[in-house]
């Protein structure tokens, strides 16, 4: 694993913290701008390496996410605990095709996927959901199928796939949305802890720079939620914003690996 410089991991360091303001200030989606940062702007060549780094990072930062959400009341532990299990299965086999899948086809098809979460980001989530919604043996198959589906998609391109998790907990037991994204995070950690490991094995893991990364976007976070309230109303806006800059980050990444194919 070649070395990193003093700048790189600065730009690690900067790359976390724009990640975490990101998720601070819309509230999800952030976490997709990990590995194209870590490629092209730190300069982590192997894409592989950019990926196992990334789910560590995603993994710390959900977990804090885990705490804050815990203490409003707003995860549904058994739900949660369900979904997790079942992907983490997902995740282990996602993440191990990852690693054998060719680099620039990888981040050529995580582009499509960025394309996916931009369109989902500016869609309008208009379903209240049904406050006291749980996991019982009604909903139990339905809710371990999302979670393995989830999970293999996460795995498979080391995101914490947050976009996909919130839709499947909604879809699956009809819990708030609200109720959701705190639920998700206890399965984006799983997930990412997951693929960090399988990677880790590997040794395409590069600790340094995970912990700049993870560092930044601690503060990042601190410093997009309390922008995010002081422009509370605008989430909308936000997100449609966010989504944009998602689509020039795609069509960049696409552009720079689409030869992969060809």
């Amino acid at each position: 694993m070649p070395e990193l410089d003093t700048v790189q991991y600065l730009l690690g360091g900067f790359s976390g913290g724009l990640v975490g303001f990101t998720l601070g200030l819309v509230g999800g989606g952030g976490s997709i701008l990990a590995v194209p940062l870590i490629v092209y702007l730190v300069g982590v060549r192997n894409p592989h390496l950019a990926i196992g780094t990334s789910a560590l990072a995603v993994a710390a930062n959900a977990l804090i996410g885990v705490v804050n959400h815990a203490r409003a009341g707003n995860v549904k532990w058994r739900c949660a605990s369900i979904f997790a299990a079942a992907g983490i299965a997902g995740a282990l086999a996602g993440s191990t095709a990852g690693k054998a899948f060719d680099g620039q086809k990888l981040l050529f098809l995580f582009a499509i996927v960025m394309i996916v979460v931009g369109i989902l980001m500016v869609r309008s989530r208009q379903n209240q959901g049904n406050p006291g919604a749980e996991c019982n043996r009604e909903n139990m198959a339905k809710v371990m199928g999302y979670g393995l589906g989830t999970g293999l998609f996460s795995g498979f391109f080391g995101i914490g796939g947050g976009f996909l998790i919130v839709p499947g907990l909604v879809a699956s037991t009809g819990m708030p949305i609200l109720s959701a994204v705190g639920s998700s995070l206890v399965a984006v950690t799983a997930f990412g802890l997951t693929t960090a490991t399988n990677y880790a094995w590997s040794g395409l893991v590069d600790w340094p720079l995970a912990a700049a990364f993870i560092a930044g976007g601690a503060v990042g976070s601190v410093v997009g939620t309390l922008v995010a309230k002081r422009l509370a109303g605008t989430k909308g806006l936000l997100n449609t914003v966010f989504a944009c800059l998602i689509f020039v980050v795609a069509a960049y990444m696409l552009s720079k690996s689409w030869s992969a194919f060809a």
